[in-house]
């Protein structure tokens, strides 16, 4: 799919972003081409296509994604490099935020490419089988980014028209608006799409209905929620739960059966969207999937430890809070899959008596008695190390590592860059979304037989049983619970809280760190001061509440 990749100067210029595109207009169009005379050739609309995906990369696998869409939630918080820390522990979070003012740009650059696709498709010159699924795909994309944009910003900035030019006005939509495009898109694409594609990553039909169950879900319409996942789950589609939970993190099996929707990333660095002066002058500093760097604790400053690619490159940006970890029982397998809490010596300079390959740091959730401790060669820091007693962070240093999206094949110890595929929609979270959608129409057993499919797979050896849930133990907190026990780091987290009410009374219960700081209002994001800048019309087209 390495076509789907590149991202040129002649699309940036056609379809530019609503109000940050004087740049482009005036500085990069060195093929002197224009939408006009490319995309009426099938040849050319399909680079309009491709180029339409790789929008997903600013958010899937990158800090900015990470920082907006998992962290500032109950299970994430503060380590020590955290970059965005406004965004994760509410910490003067003001339109200035860089990571939501890339996002901004790079969603409303999609939608207007998205917008200019669809309405220029009749005259592309597809073929009859080809166009609706074309179209399908365009459909499922714009859905797809403007829900990012409406469940992180409320109603802002809403239309379905290409844009050539400056425009210097923006308009305020009722979120109803973007939902009912959201719903049409999504019907479209489910209708036209074909069940596989040729190209790995193309949006499929099973793809476009299981993010129409995650849209039903959020917008409370439990019935269609519950029709649309039990589509998928029995729509002979070729998805399959892994049997083992860590198996599905292995850089090995990136086309797992599991996943149903993903963004693709490709072993060819370069064609990825690592910006670059000649070729990709618009493209993302780091390039390419970044979440191996995101979580990890620091490491290689420890005794008999030196940093390597197996135990990767420590950015320490985010840490568990101590609820997260708590969250996994002793008979849950997702915990040692998703964590690690042991690193193996591996320095030739380590302490007396530690042979390589010996322990050298143990971070664990456990407390460890202290006459314990004081036998070890290693070092330890347990519970009360790495958390104070009312669950804030003493130590931001060390602690359990989200191990999920570790990459040593990556060429040397601190390329920055993975080839990691995102998976943006797995069949476990279809499972989660039929359950809740089950135990919201009144059907607990139901729910609980959904559920109890994904804690069977998640069972130690010999555990199975002891993981199964009854009916009575089926609430809206116990299935949140079971979705971060399942979907940790996966970019969901923050949209879960918040479509079901419960950011604001989760964070202040379990993440006593992000909570010092938040307000209400801060169920949304505040808009990029750089839009609130740009526009004319500034006294229709506010800062949302609550924000300066």
């Amino acid at each position: 799919m390495n076509s789907f990749l590149m991202r040129t100067g002649l699309l940036l210029l056609s379809f530019c972003t609503l109000f940050a595109c004087k740049d482009v207009l005036d500085e990069y169009n060195p093929s002197g081409l224009t939408a006009e005379t490319v995309y009426t050739t099938p040849e050319g609309f399909e680079t309009l296509v491709n180029a339409a995906y790789t929008y997903q990369r600013w958010w899937y696998g990158k800090e900015e994604g990470y920082n907006i869409a998992e962290t500032g939630t109950d299970i994430w918080t503060s380590g020590s490099g955290e970059v965005y820390r406004d965004l994760t522990q509410y910490l003067n979070l003001q339109g200035s935020n860089g990571a939501l003012s890339n996002e901004w740009r790079e969603f409303y650059a999609a939608i207007n490419l998205c917008n200019g696709g669809i309405s220029r498709i009749g005259n592309a010159g597809l073929s009859a089988t080809l166009r609706p699924v074309r179209e399908g795909e365009l459909r499922f994309l714009r859905a797809f980014y403007y829900w990012h944009i409406v469940e992180t910003w409320g109603g802002v900035h809403f239309t379905t028209q290409e844009t050539n030019g400056i425009i210097s006005t923006a308009n305020r939509t009722p979120i109803e608006t973007f939902y009912n495009l959201i719903f049409e898109d999504l019907k479209f694409a489910a209708a036209n799409l074909p069940v596989t594609q040729p190209q790995y990553g193309r949006v499929t039909k099973g793809a476009a209905q299981a993010f129409l169950a995650r849209m039903y879900l959020t917008r409370g319409m439990n019935k269609e929620a519950l029709e649309t996942a039990q589509a998928v789950l029995t729509g002979n589609y070729g998805y399959k739960l892994e049997t083992n939970y860590a198996d599905l993190w292995k850089m090995s099996n990136l086309k797992t059966k599991e996943a149903i929707y993903v963004v693709d990333y490709s072993t060819n660095l370069v064609l990825n969207d690592l910006v670059n002066s000649t070729f990709n002058p618009y493209g993302h500093s780091r390039g390419s999937n970044n979440a191996h760097l995101l979580f990890l604790m620091k490491y290689d400053d420890r005794p008999g430890m030196i940093r390597d690619i197996a135990n990767g490159r420590p950015f320490n940006r985010y840490m568990p809070t101590r609820f997260l970890l708590d969250l996994y029982s002793e008979n849950d397998a997702r915990y040692e899959g998703s964590f690690t809490e042991v690193w193996k010596a591996n320095a030739t300079s380590r302490p007396a008596g530690m042979n390589l390959g010996d322990t050298a740091v143990y971070c664990t959730r456990l407390e460890i008695p202290d006459a314990f401790e004081a036998t070890r060669k290693y070092q330890i820091y347990d519970r009360s190390k790495i958390y104070n007693a009312n669950g804030t962070v003493k130590d931001n240093l060390r602690y359990p590592s989200l191990s999920k999206f570790m990459d040593p094949t990556r060429a040397s110890l601190n390329e920055a860059q993975s080839a990691r595929d995102v998976f943006v929609i797995r069949l476990a979270e279809v499972y989660l979304i039929a359950a809740e959608a089950q135990m919201k129409l009144g059907n607990l057993q139901a729910a609980a037989d959904y559920i109890n499919v994904l804690r069977t797979r998640a069972a130690k050896p010999g555990k199975a049983a002891a993981m199964q849930i009854d009916p009575a133990q089926v609430t809206l907190d116990f299935i949140l619970d079971e979705r971060a026990r399942e979907l940790a780091g996966e970019q969901i987290r923050w949209f879960d809280l918040k479509r079901t009410g419960k950011l604001l009374e989760r964070i202040r219960a379990y993440a006593p760190d992000n909570a010092i700081n938040l307000q209400d209002f801060q169920v949304l994001r505040p808009i990029p001061q750089t839009q609130l800048d740009a526009v004319t019309n500034k006294s229709d087209f506010t800062q949302n509440q609550g924000y300066q």
